[in-house]
């Protein structure tokens, strides 16, 4: 700890601005209590490889530049590291066994599909059935992206609970 100039009462000043970094980040990572956390002990690190530099008057300014930095360069990393979604291909689709179970599951599925409203069932038909995505859908049914994902959360709610009333149970 020497080589860094830090010593026991420069980590109690440290220590100090943890929880208010803390608090201060959470906001910028949309409220990642681990990724917070993890900005902070990079913060905290760098903080300790400036000690001597620093004193701790003066600390909670610099403390807290570096942690919108550090926060907001890993947001960054983390947005172009998220992959692309790609429709899938039906042929990498496993194909169903057929049969009677797959006849009864149909005809329990169609039955739940037409419980629901016009809306929600055209939504899910579009997505689930027809495999298309969700910008495919809205331009399809002339609305926008946002209400075929709020249609397809409720349709599928929906579907749940008329699936759970025919006696067919999720675990």
């Amino acid at each position: 700890m020497a080589a860094s100039g830090c010593d026991d009462s420069t980590v109690a000043w440290l220590a100090a601005y943890q929880a208010p970094l803390v608090g201060f980040v959470l906001p910028i990572v949309n409220g990642d209590r681990q990724a917070a956390e993890d900005v902070v002990q990079e913060t905290m690190l760098r903080g300790w490889q400036h000690a001597a530099e620093l004193s701790p008057e003066h600390a909670g300014s610099w403390l807290h530049k570096v942690a919108r930095n550090i926060a907001i360069s890993t947001y960054h990393r983390r947005r172009g590291a998220r992959p692309r979604e790609v429709p899938l291909d039906e042929n990498t689709v496993p194909a169903s066994g057929g049969g009677l179970d797959g006849t009864v599951d149909a005809l329990l599925i169609a039955s739940a599909l037409n419980s629901l409203s016009a809306d929600h069932q055209r939504v899910i038909v579009e997505l689930f059935f027809r495999r298309r995505p969700v910008a495919e859908v809205a331009a399809l049914l002339a609305i926008p992206e946002g209400t075929v994902r709020s249609r397809c959360f409720y349709g599928l709610r929906a579907l749940r609970k008329a699936l759970e009333e025919q006696g067919i149970t999720g675990s």
